[in-house]
């Protein structure tokens, strides 16, 4: 079954999400808030501003917006189908969304550290089939990064909003239809250099992380980045995000970047064997 599809056209609007599952003014959840154009031979993404949500029920309105929107999410969206399985969790996308985001952190973790402490060093988290290809850490990790607790925090509340989940062949699009996919920022940087942009440590925000900032985002606007599709920005908003140091902004506008990418994709890229209990990230191409 195809999975459900906004049609982008020039003009479509287009968000990046860069989450964090404890919101604040000092690390709000910043979006990026963009329009998909199609006026040359490889399509644009135009930026045209920068939210920051710094409340969980900030989030929740606004997912609320009205459509249509597509929108890339740095959470994950599932965990890996080995660790459902294992624990004898509903397997049905939905329904897992539903009973992982009901349970108290304190019994996912103990879950969690079990199936790591079973296993050898070096082979302790389960993966989803695309955090591998992605780079990404495991969907299962709950420190540095708790990936975990971003999905914990974000999947219950996007999908009672009502939102679309492509990947996950969940929902209907209509007149205002708002198309959910897994980003993952990480995987685009590395494109252009493999060493650290980015730090939430003022200490750490150093000269050669604000240089790799300026590389990643010459990169996305000339194109050079591994996307079909490049930057355009302001000056105004090209200051911004070389100035921040925590790379949220950066982030946020490379998740509606990859959405806009998978856009150009049939079937937004997803593979063909696709598992719609784990999803797949945007822009990862199938294995």
């Amino acid at each position: 079954m195809s999975p459900p599809r906004l049609s982008v056209s020039s003009g479509s609007l287009v968000l990046g999400v860069d989450f964090t599952s404890a919101p604040s003014k000092k690390k709000p959840i910043t979006v990026a808030v963009g329009r998909w154009i199609s006026t040359g031979r490889v399509p644009t993404y135009r930026l045209d501003d920068i939210r920051e949500l710094v409340s969980l029920r900030d989030f929740e309105t606004f997912l609320s917006d009205s459509g249509p929107w597509l929108g890339g999410f740095d959470l994950p969206f599932g965990q890996p189908r080995t660790l459902i399985e294992h624990e004898g969790w509903p397997t049905d996308w939905p329904a897992f969304v539903a009973f992982y985001c009901a349970q108290p952190r304190t019994a996912l973790r103990d879950t969690f550290r079990r199936w790591c402490d079973a296993r050898p060093v070096g082979d302790k988290f389960a993966w989803r089939k695309a955090d591998k290809p992605a780079g990404s850490s495991p969907a299962m990790r709950w420190t540095n990064p708790p990936v975990a607790w971003m999905m914990h925090a974000g999947i219950g509340r996007m999908l009672e909003a009502g939102l679309v989940f492509p990947a996950h062949g969940h929902g209907r699009v209509g007149p205002h239809g708002r198309i959910a996919l897994e980003a993952y920022p990480g995987f685009t940087a590395r494109k252009v250099c493999r060493t650290s942009y980015k730090s939430d440590s003022a200490a750490q925000q150093t000269p050669e992380r604000a240089a790799n900032r300026r590389a990643i985002l010459r990169a996305l606007v000339s194109g050079a980045a591994g996307l079909d599709i490049s930057l355009e920005i302001e000056p105004v908003w090209t200051d911004r995000l070389l100035d921040d140091g925590s790379g949220d902004l950066l982030d946020a506008v490379i998740c509606g970047l990859q959405a806009g990418h998978a856009a150009t994709l049939e079937q937004y890229g997803l593979p063909h064997d696709l598992d719609p209990l784990e999803g797949w990230i945007a822009a990862v191409p199938p294995a």
